[in-house]
């Protein structure tokens, strides 16, 4: 068993955040036993302080944030992982913004800023926890595993899947200090080059360039070089390691991942949580629905024939939602549009990704008995024609959710093609029923 550590004076970073494109400075400082990491909002009033744990945290797309009582930091994976990477168990973050800096993309700047600042024992032992029992968790085609072990941290990570415009990597580490600073950390986030219209029109990606994100396509690394060939499934692992640290224990146990990403990490965590805590696995439904049609009427006020939702298959608290309507000839809407050519009108596709945002906001225990009503609807596609015979996999993901509004990006995809997609604006207001 080891000491606990924590740093011996302050280090500073300053730079641009990754999505809100904002310049932040963070102060890492020193933090007594048992602590852990929190961050301070020294721009905010009263200076609100939100510990890095599995409560507070909130996945959005594309990265982790921590939120407590309205104040909220988001891309914290990064510098958790370098405090993790390190075994740096009690540090005090002060930011002045709502987004952790970039730097490069990795962990690499954190690693230098922290190493630099001095690493040192406390006085006090850090307890771990060895994983009792195996934990699985899968979602379409990403899973992640948890195994027993005995000896740490290790993480395996298998990066496969048809888009790819490079072939399959995969990555196995046995995670300490030493191996984490040489062969993790510099490892740099990145997406596809046909990701990056889509993903700056959703409103992502402020503060990317080419020199803080790796853009790839079936040419390589744009106006870029790797730092390791197989430098993609190493940042999967970097934030692994981020997600990880949310649990606040060392941990002994092996992870094994294909394809995951925050939401399904912080499902593990979790999961890891409440084997810590002595309880239960959450329950899985074997039919691989969350709600069917007659728990969704329960939340939803709409009725036949205008409720274009058949069930919900996924559901990530109140972040994210997956949705499906099978569409079939005997809809009534395919008798006037068109006779002898039925096509699903488009407005109808919308009300149906509205309906699933509506269900997703509708979840949330102050909002439960009220009505999300639409306000507005921006940036909206219509790409492809639905016709009988279709399944619709509606998906829903809230950017912003505050007391009385709510902000969602929602899509439609038919057999993994995108048809439609809109961001909607909504306001929650009281059923007078």
């Amino acid at each position: 068993m080891r000491l606990q550590r924590t740093i011996s004076r302050p280090a500073e970073l300053e730079g641009i955040g990754l999505f809100s494109g904002m310049r932040t400075r963070v102060r890492m400082l020193p933090a007594p036993v048992d602590t852990g990491v929190s961050f301070t909002r020294v721009d905010l009033p009263g200076r609100p302080r939100i510990p890095a744990n599995s409560s507070t945290a909130t996945i959005k797309p594309r990265r982790t944030s921590v939120a407590l009582d309205g104040a909220e930091i988001e891309t914290v994976e990064h510098l958790l992982a370098a405090a993790g990477g390190l075994s740096i168990d009690n540090l005090e973050v002060e930011i002045n913004g709502i987004e952790v800096p970039g730097g490069d993309g990795s962990s690499a700047p954190f690693c230098d800023a922290l190493s630099t600042a001095g690493i040192v024992d406390q006085d006090k032992p850090k307890g771990y926890y060895a994983l009792k029992e195996p934990i699985t968790i899968r979602e379409g085609e990403q899973s992640i595993v948890a195994l027993p072990s005995n000896e740490g941290l290790t993480i395996s990570y298998t990066l496969n899947h048809e888009n790819l415009p490079f072939h399959a990597q995969h990555y196995t580490l046995a995670v300490t200090p030493d191996t984490f600073a040489r062969e993790i950390a510099p490892a740099r986030t990145w997406c596809l080059s046909t990701e990056v219209e889509e993903l700056l029109k959703q409103g992502f990606g402020k503060g990317c360039t080419t020199q803080n994100t790796l853009i790839l396509d079936s040419r390589g690394v744009r106006d870029n070089t790797l730092r390791f060939p197989d430098e993609m499934v190493r940042h999967k692992i970097l934030d692994i390691v981020g997600d990880l640290y949310l649990a606040g224990s060392y941990l002994k146990l092996h992870v094994i991942a294909v394809r995951s990403g925050h939401a399904i990490n912080h499902k593990l965590v979790q999961e890891i949580k409440r084997q810590m805590e002595g309880l239960a696995p959450l329950p899985k439904k074997s039919s691989g629905t969350m709600l069917d049609v007659r728990e969704i009427l329960k939340i939803l006020p709409h009725r036949f024939p205008f409720l274009l939702i058949d069930k919900v298959i996924e559901l990530d608290s109140y972040r994210r939602a997956v949705g499906i309507k099978n569409v079939t000839y005997n809809e009534p809407f395919f008798q006037g549009h068109f006779p002898g050519q039925p096509i699903m009108p488009g407005v109808l596709q919308i009300e149906a990704m509205a309906q699933l945002a509506g269900a997703l906001l509708m979840r949330k225990a102050e909002n439960q008995q009220k009505l999300a009503v639409l306000l507005s609807i921006d940036q909206c596609k219509l790409r492809k024609t639905v016709v009988p015979g279709d399944q619709l996999r509606i998906e829903a993901e809230a950017l912003k959710i505050k007391a009385r509004t709510a902000h969602v990006y929602t899509k439609c995809s038919v057999d993994g093609q995108m048809v439609s997609e809109a961001q909607m604006k909504f306001m929650i207001v009281e059923n007078e029923e």
